[in-house]
């Protein structure tokens, strides 16, 4: 099997009442990938939440590569 691509992502942020939220989008694609927001207190702490999860993401997808 040929290797997958590694997942890009972008990070998007914006303020909803007295917390922030971020999301990963895939490069063209809209909204949400698979509607997961995540909140924070700051700006910072939402996207730091996003980064990790995209860390986490982007591991799951080495790992099923390497296995093939």
């Amino acid at each position: 099997m040929a290797d997958q691509p590694m997942t890009t992502f972008e990070i998007h942020s914006e303020a909803r009442g007295p917390h922030w939220v971020a999301w990963l989008t895939q490069p063209g694609q809209p909204g949400p990938y698979r509607s997961v927001l995540h909140v924070g207190a700051s700006k910072e702490e939402a996207e730091a939440r996003a980064r990790r999860w995209a860390a986490t993401l982007q591991g799951q997808t080495d790992r099923s590569s390497r296995a093939s």
